[in-house]
Order: C-alpha cells, then sequence, then structure tokens
C-alpha cells in the first residue's frame, strides 16, 4: 500500500521555540491532493487531542523509504 505523509510542525503553546514535527499518514491514489483535501479536519482532529500544542505549518510528502511508518 502506497502512502502519503502529512507532516505537522507542532510548537508548545506555553514555550513556542520548542517545536517538533508530527507524521499523519494516509493511503496514496497516486497523488497529494487527496492529503492536501484531508488535511485541515486531520489537523484539527490532532489539535483537539493535543491541546497543549500549536500548529505552526504543515506539508503533504510522500515518505521517505528510510522512514518506518
Amino acid at each position: 500500500m502506497n502512502m502519503v505523509d502529512l507532516i505537522l510542525t507542532v510548537c508548545l503553546s506555553a514555550n513556542p521555540g520548542n517545536c517538533r514535527d508530527e507524521h499523519l499518514y494516509f493511503e496514496s491514489r497516486g497523488s497529494l491532493f487527496q492529503c492536501m483535501v484531508l488535511a485541515p479536519s486531520e489537523i484539527a482532529k490532532w489539535s483537539q487531542d493535543h491541546p497543549a500544542f500549536k500548529v505552526r505549518r504543515w506539508k503533504c510528502a510522500f515518505p521517505t523509504k528510510d522512514r518506518a511508518i
């Protein structure tokens, strides 16, 4: 199964300089378009589950071969 990676850069609300990347994966249908369409609702769900963090930016990409899913 081919996957697409929604990469969120998130920072602690209490310490905006403390940031990290979070990866959410979706089944790919051959392009990054599906990720772009699904991203806003998935970001909202992630944000509700992680209230101490603020999503600063996000992007869609195909996972690299060395990344374990």
